[in-house]
């Protein structure tokens, strides 16, 4: 019987599956080969939602859809569109804080655990509801990614309305950005650059208190100059002082051991026009592995994009690792890009969210936050309602959540 190249390649690509089903890897140990395998982590019938603090509004219905059947991603993009339709939350969809040039540039992905696809866009303007874009890219394209204008043009052929995402408020607010501290940038240097030099102290001295402070009341005069309302003054002050990195990110499991995650953002506040975090990208703010778990991301993208944050928390728990451990674990890996400017680590933020399929889960944050306000995310678990838990924190103490201006630049 004849035996065609192409016959071995098939027959290898088959038994290559089959190894990986039986979760088997070879490693060597002091020049030795030795066999190693990871058991399969058990479904225990949990039907369970862990998301980002601000999906505690939603949580609830959101776990009822899921009692009642709802598919698992479709109860994940249930949470994350609730905040894009939501003007007043500037994190994500409408009324999402713009990029330097005043324009919102959204961006998600998503990930079905029982089919094993993944859908996502990025730098999208002018569609609200990326998340559901995203799902749509996974469910009617042959690819998994979509940007920019092609990712647009191909939202207006499935229908999705065109709409101005700017609302007054955030309009203002980048005003507000755009007069005081457009100087302070994201033209770089980058954090990680060598040449970027932490100004004296992990924070600022007394005198630079002084000096923020006397911003703030100067902010406070403008901001009432371009008609933001009072009760919304601080708010506006703290997102040009303090930039947020805005994101949503959720993981759902149902009693039957399905799984997915979805991740959705308008990204960094003030960014440069065109620039892509963690969130759209499959691996990083967003992973779901049906064998073993979902996880997901909120901070610093750029950090989070090196470290392939989301699928190493899932290679971690496929290796034995508890969601908690496997994420603190990666954490540990983004500290050591720093180990010889620890300073610069009070600049970066990020809290995992992770899920395993057995149901366990947990919230791991690189700091605990303010005194007052620790770091916290959501989860429902049929335990009562949907509540907040605490974040377990790698580090004490709160990170600087701003622009990392030049040696003397700081607080312009």
């Amino acid at each position: 019987m004849s035996f065609s190249r192409r016959d071995f390649i098939a027959t290898s690509a088959i038994g290559t599956i089959g190894l990986g089903l039986d979760a088997q890897t070879t490693t060597k140990r002091d020049g030795q080969a030795s066999q190693t395998r990871t058991e399969a982590i058990p479904n225990r019938g949990k039907n369970v939602i862990v998301t980002k603090r601000t999906g505690i509004k939603t949580i609830d219905d959101a776990y009822q859809k899921l009692l009642a059947g709802a598919d698992t991603l479709d109860v994940a993009i249930q949470i994350g569109k609730a905040q894009e339709d939501d003007p007043n939350d500037d994190t994500v969809g409408l009324g999402g804080l713009p990029n330097e040039d005043g324009v919102v540039e959204l961006d998600s992905c998503c990930m079905h655990g029982p089919t094993r696809r993944a859908g996502s866009v990025g730098g999208v303007r002018g569609i609200k509801n990326v998340s559901l874009l995203a799902k749509a890219v996974m469910e009617h394209t042959g690819h998994v990614m979509l940007v920019g204008e092609g990712a647009e043009k191909f939202a207006k052929a499935m229908g999705f309305p065109q709409e101005n995402l700017l609302t007054e408020e955030s309009r203002k607010t980048w005003l507000l950005w755009k007069e005081n501290m457009s100087d302070q940038d994201w033209w770089g240097p980058s954090l990680a650059d060598p040449k970027y030099q932490v100004p004296p102290g992990t924070q600022p001295p007394p005198s630079m208190t002084e000096l923020y402070e006397e911003k703030w009341h100067r902010l406070e005069e403008r901001a009432a100059a371009l008609g933001i309302p009072e009760e919304r003054r601080a708010h506006a002050i703290s997102r040009v002082l303090r930039p947020p990195t805005g994101t949503i990110h959720c993981s759902v499991l149902n009693a039957k051991g399905e799984m997915s995650g979805m991740t959705t953002t308008s990204g960094l506040a003030w960014k440069l026009a065109g620039r892509l975090g963690d969130s759209p990208i499959i691996g990083a703010g967003c992973y779901t592995d049906p064998d073993v778990g979902s996880a997901g991301a909120t901070g610093s993208g750029e950090e989070n994009i090196k470290v392939v944050g989301a699928h190493s928390i899932i290679e971690n728990m496929r290796k034995g690792m508890s969601p908690k451990e496997a994420g603190l674990d990666v954490l540990k890996r983004m500290v050591r890009t720093y180990e010889k400017t620890p300073a610069k680590l009070r600049f970066i933020s990020m809290i995992y969210y992770i899920l395993r399929k057995d149901g366990e889960y947990a919230g791991v944050s690189l700091w605990s936050g303010p005194k007052d306000e620790p770091y916290t995310f959501a989860v429902h678990d049929g335990n009562g309602k949907g509540r907040l838990e605490q974040c377990v924190a790698l580090f004490e103490g709160e990170d600087l959540d701003f622009p990392p201006a030049p040696q003397g630049k700081w607080f312009r």
